[in-house]
C-alpha cells in the first residue's frame, strides 16, 4: 500500500516519500522497522483537504517510491538511504523519509546539504558511541554535528547524560527543552529559532518521542513531560517552507497504532505547509 494521495509518477513529482525499515541499533524497544508500512496504512484515515492551510493533497504531485532494501548492518542501510536521497535531491524533489530508527537521518540529511538541521526529539543523542556503535540511534545528533553541519537546533529535549549536556554548552548548540515550550509557549520558541535561521534551508527530523507518551506511546524510547501534537504541528507549519528534506522516525506501531496515525498526519501537514508557502 502506498502513502495516501502519493499517486503521481516519479518524473512528475515534487515530493517523494520513501520508507527505511531498519531498527538494528534500537536499544530499548525495537519494532520501528515496521513503521513505514504502518504509517502508509494509517494515512488513508484522513481527508485530502487541509482546512487550516487551504491545501488539497490531491492537487499536489506526490510519489511514493516504496521502501529501500535495508541491510543487516547500519552501514549498509545508511549507504542505501544516502543513495535514494541523493537521487531525489539531484532531481529537485523534496525527500520525505519514513523510518525506521533515528540513525537513518544521518544519511538523508547529509545528502540534502541543508544550512541548518532541526531535530524534534526527547533525547540529545550526542553520545560519541553507544554499545560500541558510532552510528547508533543514540549518536544521531553527534554524527550530524560532526559530519553535516554545526548549525543544529534541538527542540523538545528532556533527556541526556551529563556529558551530553556539557557538549551542548561547550559547543553552543541551540537547545530548547520541553519545559521551555510549556512555560513560554511554542510561538516564543519559534520566534527565537527564526532569529537564528532566517530564510536559510533546513532539514527537519521528527523523532516522534519528542511528543509526550500520553499522546504518542508507541515509540522506542518513551520519555514523559514532552511536547503536544499541536506544538509539533506548529513547528512543522513554521519551518516547512524552507525545508529541503523531512523525516519521521522511531514509531513502533505494534505498541500503539495511533502513534503511527499521528506520524502519518504530521507528514501530511508537512507536505501541505510546504505547498502553502509555494502558493504564496
Amino acid at each position: 500500500m502506498l502513502f495516501a494521495d502519493a499517486d503521481s509518477a516519479y518524473n512528475d513529482a515534487d515530493y517523494v516519500i520513501f520508507g527505511a525499515p531498519f531498527d538494528g541499533t534500537s536499544s530499548f524497544r525495537s519494532g520501528s522497522a515496521s513503521a513505514p508500512q504502518a504509517i502508509r496504512n494509517e494515512s488513508y484515515n484522513f481527508e485530502t483537504y487541509n482546512p487550516n492551510l487551504d491545501v488539497d493533497l490531491t492537487e499536489l504531485k506526490i510519489h511514493d517510491a516504496g521502501d529501500i532494501e535495508a541491510g543487516e548492518k547500519i552501514s549498509t542501510t545508511l549507504s542505501r538511504v544516502a543513495s535514494a536521497t541523493r537521487n531525489y535531491v539531484t532531481r529537485n524533489k523534496t525527500p520525505i523519509m519514513l523510518g525506521g530508527e533515528h540513525s537513518l537521518t544521518i544519511a538523508a540529511a547529509r545528502e540534502c546539504t541543508p544550512e541548518w538541521i532541526i531535530i524534534l526529539d526527547a533525547h540529545l543523542d550526542l553520545r560519541d558511541e553507544y554499545e560500541g556503535e558510532k552510528y547508533s540511534h543514540a549518536c544521531t545528533t553527534r554524527r550530524l554535528y560532526e559530519e553535516v553541519t554545526k548549525n543544529i537546533i534541538e527542540i523538545g529535549i528532556r533527556s541526556g547524560t551529563r556529558e551530553e549536556y556539557t557538549f551542548v554548552k561547550r559547543n553552543k548548540i541551540h537547545c530548547y527543552n520541553a519545559d521551555q515550550i510549556f512555560k513560554n509557549g511554542i510561538k516564543s520558541v519559534l520566534n527565537k529559532i527564526k532569529e537564528h535561521i532566517g530564510d536559510e534551508t533546513i532539514y527537519l527530523s521528527l523523532d516522534i518521542d519528542a511528543i509526550d507518551p500520553c499522546y504518542a506511546p508507541g515509540v522506542g524510547t518513551p520519555e514523559p513531560f514532552g511536547m503536544t501534537p499541536r506544538d509539533t504541528r506548529e513547528i512543522i507549519w513554521t519551518l516547512a517552507p524552507t525545508c529541503v528534506g523531512f523525516d519521521v522516525v522511531e514509531i513502533v506501531p505494534d505498541l500503539d497504532i495511533n502513534t503511527a496515525s499521528l506520524g502519518a498526519k504530521l507528514t501530511r501537514e508537512f507536505i501541505a505547509a510546504k505547498r502553502k508557502h509555494q502558493q504564496t
